[in-house]
């Protein structure tokens, strides 16, 4: 069983991408403790019901804040963040503040879904060993 804590998040372009995503891998991250911004854990839980996900505040009203602290006290292992470089975004800052704390206490952080899926098959084969 995989004890990986993983936060989950999504600008709102690729929200549906992130929840397709989940879905395809639904088992990996079932084995895992799921954190999500509330609108993409929203999106998440109604694709996939069989998944249980703490929702923590939307984004904009503090979600990648509250996601940022977890990982500063140690309670995040890892972040997988599906980023929409096309779109403006009112709370970059916050944005920008939640991708330097993942770099400055090293969390594993994918921003694409190919990196997510590069991190969810390392993840998968830690538990065939």
């Amino acid at each position: 069983m995989i004890s990986v804590r993983l936060a989950l998040v999504a600008h709102d372009a690729k929200k549906d991408e992130l929840a397709l995503f989940a879905e395809r891998h639904r088992a990996v991250l079932g084995d895992c403790a799921l954190f999500a911004t509330g609108t993409t854990g929203l999106r998440i839980m109604e694709r996939c019901p069989e998944l249980t996900v703490t929702r923590l505040k939307s984004g904009p009203y503090g979600g990648d804040q509250q996601i940022g602290a977890m990982i500063a006290e140690g309670r995040i292992d890892m972040l997988i963040f599906f980023v929409d470089p096309l779109s403006p975004l009112p709370h970059d800052v916050d944005v920008k503040a939640l991708m330097r704390v993942a770099l400055v206490y090293d969390v594993p952080m994918a921003l694409n879904r190919k990196t997510a899926e590069m991190v969810l098959a390392t993840l998968e084969k830690q538990v065939q060993q």
